[in-house]
């Protein structure tokens, strides 16, 4: 890794198919009845990079609100960033509207939401086709009809017959979803966006399209981004996670090492919510409160609001990512060494009930 946001762990041997650096998008705010805000902007994402290797998965974990789906409509170019750079295969991404549709056939977007994603008036056979025929991936009559076919076969919606005349209302939560992801594949891309995939679906149903996803990797060697806000999928799922926070990516390392072995008191926090049958003994929720404004976002660490190991420098610098362990980061200033007394200093007025997390290293601890 070479700053905050590099996601370059096991599944990264290979040089990156699709690489941002340095992403930072931000939503310009405007309100006509309160002229003091007029200029104001929301600081969605700040300063993200990521590399996405062939036949690697990469997880993009958070809280609603952390800038996950922004980063990936800003890979998808559905959202133009405000700094930033696009690379595919080590090259910068044309920014016209000309080499849009070139762009689209290496790099899909799979939404979130199954149920509006797919156009209720059109039939099964009309979404499949529609990509076909438009990136003149086949001519119509029975190459037509075998190509969508093949996509249905692909995503395990099989006998293909029995989906292509239904509609979307027809098909359950994670039959549509696998749709969703056929239409996707239409154009035979290698690198699939996952934007919370199965976060809509019943859990009966979720480990199938996840277990979809995996295949996908192995067998066309895909480079896929999986976002997802419940950090235990992306433990089952994914090669590597990024952590994100207030739009700022705060942890990035290999999937087992960051979910065993957290090296972030977000992270930390994260894990303590998340379900664990395993676990005998409550929870202790490592932190308080409810994420910050992102148009008057805190100074320093933007964590430190919450955070039970706080000091005097996390409220005023912005900690960079320090090397905790191969291939693993913190953006945490419990990892720096050589702090002051006054910088190491807790920050006093903090809330009652925060319970330090037991793997985070002393104050000024070399990792």
């Amino acid at each position: 890794m070479t700053g905050p946001g590099l996601a370059t762990g096991s599944a990264a041997a290979g040089p990156p198919l699709l690489e941002a650096r340095g992403l930072t998008k931000h939503f310009a705010m405007y309100r006509r009845a309160r002229a003091g805000n007029r200029g104001a902007v929301v600081h969605a994402v700040e300063q993200v990079s990521v590399a996405l290797p062939g036949g690697g998965i990469t997880a993009v974990v958070g809280e609603s609100g952390s800038g996950k789906s922004t980063l990936a409509r800003m890979l998808a170019r559905l959202i133009v960033p405000t700094s930033g750079e696009l690379l595919l295969d080590g090259r910068p991404v044309p920014t016209s509207a000309r080499d849009r549709r070139g762009y689209a056939r290496e790099v899909q977007l799979v939404l979130q939401d199954p149920f509006s994603s797919l156009n209720p008036i059109h039939d099964i056979r009309y979404h499949l086709a529609r990509p076909l025929l438009v990136h003149r991936m086949a001519r119509r009559g029975p190459d037509l009809d075998r190509a969508v076919a093949d996509l249905l076969q692909r995503v395990a919606l099989t006998p293909a017959g029995a989906f292509l005349a239904k509609y979307p209302h027809e098909l359950s939560g994670g039959q549509r979803q696998r749709v969703a992801i056929a239409r996707a594949l239409a154009v035979r891309p290698r690198v699939l966006l996952a934007d919370e995939p199965v976060s809509m679906l019943d859990v009966s149903i979720r480990l199938g399209v996840l277990n979809l996803l995996a295949g996908l990797r192995t067998e066309e060697r895909l480079a896929i981004l999986y976002i997802t806000h419940d950090i235990a999928s992306a433990r089952y799922l994914a090669d590597d996670v990024m952590v994100m926070y207030a739009g700022q990516v705060v942890e990035t390392g290999p999937a087992a090492t960051v979910t065993d072995e957290p090296a972030h008191p977000y992270t930390t926090l994260l894990l303590s919510a998340a379900p664990d049958p395993d676990r005998a003994e409550p929870p202790a929720i490592a932190g308080r409160g409810a994420p910050p404004s992102l148009v008057t976002p805190p100074s320093g660490c933007r964590f430190h609001p919450r955070c039970p190991h706080a000091m005097t420098v996390c409220a005023q610098s912005t900690p960079p990512a320090f090397d905790v362990s191969a291939g693993h980061q913190s953006a945490c200033w419990l990892h720096a060494a050589g702090l002051t007394e006054a910088e190491s200093r807790p920050l006093p007025g903090r809330p009652d009930g925060l319970v330090p997390s037991p793997s985070a290293p002393a104050h000024g601890k070399e990792p």
